[in-house]
């Protein structure tokens, strides 16, 4: 088991994917190897994700993870598929219980401080924060993690190239979810792996 701390260290950005179509998975992930983001979130937002992820898992150098994971259910169909990780919108006793027994790296959403005093009851550290903009920013986060010297977070939301590196900049920050990578419908590989390239020259503390 890889400790979520170093899938969060390994690339400044975490692509956050919505996969349609599975036969195109397997390209993906290769493309965004090839541009230097071996970690990825494939969101079990569309029926074809559980089937993504499986394909995504055999490419070599990937470190695959399952995101909008709601239940303990759903965590298992995402680790039987080979999802190495799993991310939650929010955070459940239930799910965190699951992926403790399941001993697979859990990132569980996070947007209040009690929210944070839930996931350190849990034995949790490493949080999402989610939705990243719309949760108050940078500044919301900066307060939440005055407190909570000990939480380091991956926000997720409305991160883009632009606005990606004031959020690395701040010490509490290990790395960014970005949906810009990989844009809906038939896939750009070239792009896909020049917007990686770029993403992962992002400088990070």
């Amino acid at each position: 088991m890889i400790p979520i701390e170093i899938v969060m260290r390994t690339a400044p950005v975490i692509p956050v994917l919505v996969i349609e179509d599975a036969s195109h998975a397997r390209a993906i992930a290769e493309a965004l190897v090839a541009g230097g983001l071996p970690v990825i979130e494939v969101t079990l937002r569309t029926p074809a994700a559980i089937d993504a992820i499986a394909e995504m898992a055999k490419v070599r150098g990937t470190i695959v993870g399952a995101g909008t994971v709601l239940d303990p259910g759903q965590l298992d169909a995402a680790r039987a598929a080979g999802a190495r990780f799993i991310v939650s919108p929010g955070l459940t006793e239930p799910l965190a219980r699951a992926a403790e027994a399941a001993q697979i790296p859990f990132l569980p959403g996070v947007s209040t401080a009690a929210d944070i005093m839930r996931g350190l009851d849990l034995g949790l550290t490493r949080f999402k924060f989610f939705p990243a903009i719309a949760a108050g920013g940078l500044p919301a986060l900066s307060a939440l993690a005055a407190p909570f010297h000990m939480a380091r977070f991956c926000p997720t939301g409305g991160i883009t190239l632009a606005n990606a590196p004031d959020w690395l900049a701040h010490p509490s920050i290990l790395c960014v979810g970005g949906t810009w990578i990989v844009r809906p419908g038939v896939p750009d590989l070239d792009a896909i792996e020049a917007r990686a390239r770029e993403a992962a020259r992002l400088a990070r503390v």
